[in-house]
Formats: C-alpha cells, structure tokens, sequence
C-alpha cells in the first residue's frame, strides 16, 4: 500500500468528494451500496448479520462478486493464488492441518485443499450462499477425495473445534470488514485452537492516521491497535513485512501463542 494512502479518512466527505471528481463513473455504485447499507443497518443490529446479508446480496450478482471488489475471473485467481505462494514460502507442509476463516468460494482454498492431506482443511464462513458457491469450486476443480471440511459460522468463538488442532489458521479480508468487537472475540479464542508452534495469518485495512470505517462494509485499523489487542489475549503479532512487497494493498499481522513460560517469567520478573 503506498505511504500516503494509510493517512486518509475514506469516511471523510472531504475525501468523498474528491474520489467523486475523480472518478465520477463509480459514483452510481458507490450510492447504491450507501442506499443498501442504510437498509441492511436498519434490518440487522448485529454485525454478522448484517454482513451475512451483503454477501448475499453480491453473490446474487456471481460469487467472484462477493469474495472480492474486483468481479473477474482473472483477478479472482490470482489473488487466490498470491496468498497459497505467500504460505507456501512460509512452510505450509501437505501434514499441516489449515483453518481458513471467511474462506468463501474457495478463491485460496482450493489450492489450499490441493495441496494439504485429505481432512486436513476446514473453511467456515458466515454466508450460506458462498459455501454452496465453494462446493461449486471443489467439484469444478475435482478435489471431492480431498474430503475438506467446509462449516456454516455465526461467530469467531470455535467453540465447536477441538483445542490445539490448527497449524495455520488463515483470514484473507475478513477483518477489513469487521468491527473491533468481531476482531476480538476471534482474538480471544483463536490461541485455543493453535497447535503448539502454529500461527494465525490475517490482512487487514491499515491506516496511520485516524481509525474509520466506511459504511459498516470497510474499517480501517492502525497496526499498533490490532498488536496492542493481540497481547490482551496472550497473542504476539508479528507485521509481515515482506507481505507488503506484493501487488495487494491490505497488510498483514501473523500471531503466535505467547509461551506460558515467558509469560509467567514478564510478569513474575526476576
């Protein structure tokens, strides 16, 4: 993301104004989502909810539609295939067992599911509309034998997996359309579900200047925010910063577990 980009305020009318000028084109849909983000707020109090029924209303248009701005075939495959390179380069092993969160239509997962052991991915998802999109991908690309879990979610609290199972817990623009309080309730639960030596991979919407959100669909978080809500929960985060070399322009934070010992030995001190 370039420099002068993580200073602005989207949600500013002065920046609106501008992106307006110039881009006056994209003002027609921009003023449709406002008009259906007014409705939805007003149907649903919840966030997911909420977000459960944006999906709906993009995957009416195609799936490609719904797991990203960008509608097309192309775009969709390669963003898909940027984030399996990134965690191929980081050591994802086939043995390794893989939770993505927000998996969608399998835009990364199916070559996640390709490349690990059978049952050794399990994607969850808030939008029913999408995870029947993501069986359409796994026949189409013929990874039925794969046998990948794919789950209906309603939260971030995984209380319905075992502890300590995951070697590599994965979110792609889930948090860039999430609120603080989603955020910290995966915080919050996320370091159960690792394995000793796993890591939870996320991007987010980064900004230096003031925190916002843009409708209830895009938020905006300083890195120290996210890192400082990490150590809550006993995670330490880690800013990737080589993810920032490639063409995608959300960053990246990998937490660990924070071991039992370290920690008794920060806070009991010497």
């Amino acid at each position: 993301m370039p420099a002068e980009d993580t200073r602005r305020n989207r949600s500013s009318l002065a920046h609106q104004v501008r992106y307006a000028l110039r881009h006056p084109g994209r003002v027609p849909a921009h003023a449709r989502r406002t008009l259906r983000d007014t409705w939805l707020r007003l149907k649903h109090r919840d966030h997911i909810a909420y977000y459960r029924a944006v999906m709906a209303s993009d995957a009416a248009r195609s799936a490609e539609a719904a797991v990203g701005h960008n509608p097309s075939r192309e775009s969709w495959a390669r963003i898909g295939r940027m984030q399996f390179d990134y965690l191929i380069e980081h050591g994802l092993q086939p043995h390794h067992r893989m939770l993505e969160i927000g998996c969608g239509n399998l835009r990364a997962g199916r070559l996640f599911i390709d490349h690990l052991e059978p049952g050794h991915y399990y994607g969850i998802d808030i939008s029913p509309h999408i995870l029947i999109a993501a069986q359409d991908t796994l026949v189409r690309e013929g990874l039925q034998a794969k046998m990948p879990y794919l789950t209906l979610a309603n939260d971030l609290t995984f209380a319905f997996l075992p502890d300590g199972h995951f070697d590599v817990v994965h979110a792609h623009s889930v948090f860039s359309h999430s609120p603080r309080h989603v955020i910290e309730e995966c915080f919050a639960h996320v370091g159960r579900i690792l394995a000793p030596g796993g890591f939870f991979d996320f991007t987010f919407d980064r900004t230096e200047g003031e925190e916002h959100h843009v409708l209830r669909e895009d938020f905006y978080y300083r890195t120290q925010t996210l890192v400082d809500l990490a150590a809550r929960h006993g995670l330490t985060a880690r800013f990737m910063d080589d993810w920032e070399e490639l063409p995608h322009r959300q960053s990246k934070l990998r937490l660990t577990v924070v071991p039992v010992a370290s920690e008794r030995a920060r806070t009991v001190g010497p």
